[in-house]
């Protein structure tokens, strides 16, 4: 990397004048906590899912955890998830007492297999809950079917896919319930935060319970709940970012339509038919299975001032807290040969909407050359 070819960030949040005065404005009305800023967002957001119940949470792992609740899923009911995701996806399920049951991958979206799924269900399957991997949508009109036809919920784990689309119904318009997070890195944020989407007004009242110490009226508790609200700051900055995430989602896709045309050498992301990825990571390929050959492309681009990221190295059935085997998680995890592959070949490269044209032209140059050398 010459002196004057700054490192390009892997991911890169913004924080720019409107979202400070927004948080500004806020801090000086004196109201911080969750209010008037948190029901507007509610209220913005809801547009972007088909009109649904918006419910704002502290975190996408907030919106987990109490999505689950509030739809009674509990100690005895298992949650089938895939194991190539963020731990956050069966941290969830194991907080509400329940079992997370992983399952495999698609080979070409890195998203849950709906074969594999139905493989996994059980009589105590209570729910499904896809995950719209790197922005790229779950295969939902396979999933809804599936869950008609046995009787359970599905809840999308859409963190990483605001706006994304299948088939012109947005993600998060699928499932009994939705989760979205609001992290700096993702393609819009709050600083921190997350939102729950549901059809059902019941649930969503549920919900709003348990983000509020189980009270809609000050001392008028009807459950057990968690402090878990957002705050009226974080709001004000997700409504700013959310006037821009159309803007931001074409220059995503723009981005990523140059990274298709220019790479080789890798496998770049395939776009299922229908689907309208979102691209919050853009993931390639690596090798042929072998972590070794993807780890010294993802240091020598570092080396080179690419940044990259490997999402996910360790399958989540893998992780300490969940291989634990059958013995005490009630079934054997099994094997999982799409999983293990994706997590050996997957390396994410930049394509957020800040990137220059020079940026991406350099990018695009530097990968190529490093797979070749490393081919």
């Amino acid at each position: 990397m010459t002196n004057d070819q700054r490192v390009i960030r892997a991911a890169a949040p913004v924080i720019g004048e409107d979202e400070i005065e927004a948080a500004v404005r806020v801090l000086r009305s004196g109201m911080v906590a969750q209010g008037p800023e948190v029901a507007a967002f509610e209220e913005e957001f809801s547009k972007f899912v088909d009109g649904r119940h918006c419910v704002a949470v502290n975190s996408g792992t907030s919106a987990l955890h109490l999505s689950l609740m509030a739809l009674g899923i509990g100690p005895g009911d298992e949650v089938i998830v895939p194991s190539f995701t963020f731990a956050a996806t069966a941290n969830a399920v194991r907080l509400v007492g329940a079992t997370p049951v992983f399952a495999d991958i698609e080979r070409d979206s890195f998203c849950l297999s709906p074969q594999a799924a139905e493989a996994a269900i059980t009589p105590r399957t209570a729910a499904i809950m896809p995950v719209h991997l790197y922005g790229h949508p779950a295969a939902m009109g396979r999933f809804t079917a599936l869950a008609e036809r046995h009787g359970i919920a599905i809840v999308e784990d859409a963190a990483q896919a605001h706006s994304a689309s299948l088939d012109g119904t947005p993600v998060g318009a699928f499932g009994a319930a939705a989760c979205f997070s609001f992290y700096p890195t993702k393609n819009m944020h709050s600083l921190e935060g997350g939102m729950v989407t549901t059809g059902d007004a019941a649930v969503a009242r549920t919900l709003r319970l348990l983000r509020n110490q189980g009270m809609e009226q000050r001392y008028a508790n009807e459950i057990v709940g968690f402090n878990v609200r957002l705050t009226d700051v974080a709001a004000a900055i997700g409504r700013v970012q959310l006037r821009s995430l159309d803007t931001w989602t074409q220059q995503r896709r723009a981005n990523a339509a140059a990274l298709d045309a220019g790479l080789r050498a890798v496998v770049t992301p395939p776009v299922a038919e229908g689907a309208e990825h979102v691209y919050h990571q853009y993931t390639i390929r690596v090798g042929d299975g072998s972590s070794e050959h993807r780890d010294a492309v993802s240091r020598e681009l570092q080396e080179r001032g690419i940044g990259n990221a490997v999402y996910y190295p360790t399958p989540v059935h893998r992780l300490a807290p969940f291989a634990t085997g059958e013995k005490a998680l009630g079934y054997a995890v099994g094997d999982l040969p799409e999983t293990e592959r994706a997590a050996a070949e997957a390396l994410s490269i930049p394509v957020h909407p800040m990137l220059t044209s020079q940026e991406l032209d350099r990018l695009i140059a530097t990968v190529n050359e490093v797979v070749g050398g490393q081919a």
